[in-house]
């Protein structure tokens, strides 16, 4: 064990778009955030690696994309009436936590897991405060405390930064490093305001947000969620919500950061500070993620994430504009442990812990993005986006004239070259990072939830969710 390796206090947010940061608007109050944005180092282009929040998160903790993973879609679990009692959906492989774990970090969790079961702490983990489900009330949230199931009468945002703050106190006092992942709910769904403390609801109270676009409805705008089409037709109750939920999450880190600095180590711990999947609150004419749309879009207000770090004396401020995935937070965290990778040959990302401490310069190559849900399949340059679907239509963009991708080139005969060398490359790319059993691009994903792990012995269409509408054919 290095005695001198870094800590890490990894916080996450639920379905926070990139735009959804004080940088970008203006009227979102969140201080502490901008302030580490400020003195940290952003990543401007940063995707997820699926637009839904359980596939983004194996990814973000394997390193490998949903199609070697076989998290496929959002998972329904005890609040749906599924006992998910002994259930793993990292079963089998390796993780980020584990990794550490096995190299002397002793590993915390505060927050959503939705990777399965919640009761017991998984493989790597020794602390561990547990939102049960993967969302739900802000208020009588079922969560799990010391191996034991209650409801948080609390607003689930302060205990989640309450048992983060707990955890730095008892971590830092240790003669080990620490990793400590802070996973908020904020500010996924609900946003109404019997959620949300009135102090935190009162800091919108008047805002029109401006800088918050109004769009025509997408005619792919499909989403089961009332909410969402209220917010369509009068956008301002659900962003007060929204982004008063991201006010909770600011405060909850300035408590965090704070703890961090009374106990000595601030300057010896890595802070980062992303979402699990993007968001749209109207932009590009839809509300949701991946799954506000049918067919499933992977369009950047529902892939593009905020991404910061920060180290007081060992990360310099500034900006990085190369693209990056999230599949990537797996090698450069354990890169930056200086701890040895294991090998893995589905392995989707490299790490860019030279980036973060400014070793290395501008690839020389492009950089290539890719993503995934379901059936839905993108590639992505820093010029241009090409959609491949199962069961659906193609998308082309040039990302450059058409940043907000509102012209599909996909049918223009001028581009009839150019997406053929995408799909090409988009298939090869796949064909080496799937892998059967575990592959969701022929697989019956609706964006409305996953019952059970690819390996049981559950039919596929008992697995997914589907509607008459969302319902797609199969091999």
């Amino acid at each position: 064990m290095n005695i001198n390796a870094p800590n890490f206090v990894v916080v996450m947010t639920d379905d926070q778009g990139a735009w959804a940061t004080g940088a970008a608007t203006p009227e979102l109050r969140t201080p502490t955030l901008d302030a580490l944005a400020a003195g940290g180092l952003v990543f401007e282009n940063f995707f997820c690696a699926s637009p839904v929040c359980s596939p983004a998160r194996a990814s973000v903790l394997t390193g490998r994309m949903p199609s070697a993973h076989g998290v496929h879609d959002w998972l329904r679990g005890d609040n749906d009436g599924i006992d998910t009692t002994g259930i793993s959906y990292l079963q089998g492989l390796t993780t980020t936590p584990e990794v550490l774990a096995a190299n002397g970090y002793v590993c915390a969790h505060s927050g959503k897991w939705h990777l399965g079961d919640a009761r017991s702490a998984p493989p790597g983990f020794s602390h561990w405060f547990s939102h049960r489900d993967g969302g739900g009330p802000y208020y009588g949230a079922p969560v799990i405390d010391g191996g034991t199931e209650r409801s948080e009468p609390g607003y689930v945002t302060d205990a989640i930064s309450d048992h983060a703050v707990a955890m730095v106190g008892e971590l830092a006092t240790g003669d080990r490093p620490f990793y400590l992942q802070v996973n908020y709910t904020a500010p996924h769904t609900p946003w109404s305001s019997e959620n949300h403390p009135a102090d935190l609801l009162d800091l919108y109270r008047d805002c029109e947000f401006p800088s918050v676009p109004r769009e025509q409805r997408h005619p792919w705008f499909d989403h089961v969620s009332a909410e969402f089409d209220r917010a369509q037709v009068d956008p301002r109750p659900a962003l007060r919500g929204y982004c008063s939920a991201l006010s909770g999450v600011d405060r909850g880190v300035a408590r965090v950061l704070a703890a961090l600095e009374a106990a000595g180590v601030r300057d010896d711990t890595y802070v980062i500070f992303t979402s699990d999947d993007g968001f749209s609150c109207g932009h590009h004419g839809y509300w949701g993620k991946g799954n506000g749309t049918w067919p499933l879009n992977v369009w950047d207000p529902s892939i593009r994430v905020p991404f910061v770090v920060n180290r007081p004396g060992h990360v310099a401020p500034g900006v990085v504009r190369t693209p990056i995935s999230a599949v990537s937070i797996h090698p450069t965290l354990v890169e930056l442990a200086d701890a040895p990778l294991p090998p893995d040959p589905l392995a989707a990302g490299t790490s860019f812990a030279p980036r973060i401490l400014g070793t290395e310069d501008v690839p020389a190559e492009p950089v290539l993005v890719f993503d995934e849900y379901g059936g839905t399949r993108m590639i992505r340059t820093a010029t241009e986006k090409y959609v491949w679907r199962h069961d659906g239509p193609e998308e082309l963009y040039d990302l450059v004239a058409d940043p907000g991708e509102l012209v599909d080139l996909s049918n223009d005969p001028a581009s009839a070259d150019r997406r053929a060398a995408l799909r090409g490359q988009l298939a090869d790319w796949f064909a080496a990072h799937a892998v059967g059993e575990y592959d969701g691009g022929a697989r019956p994903v609706t964006g409305l939830g996953q019952r059970s792990p690819v390996w049981t012995d559950q039919a596929d269409a008992d697995r997914y969710v589907w509607t008459a509408k969302r319902r797609v054919e199969t091999e």
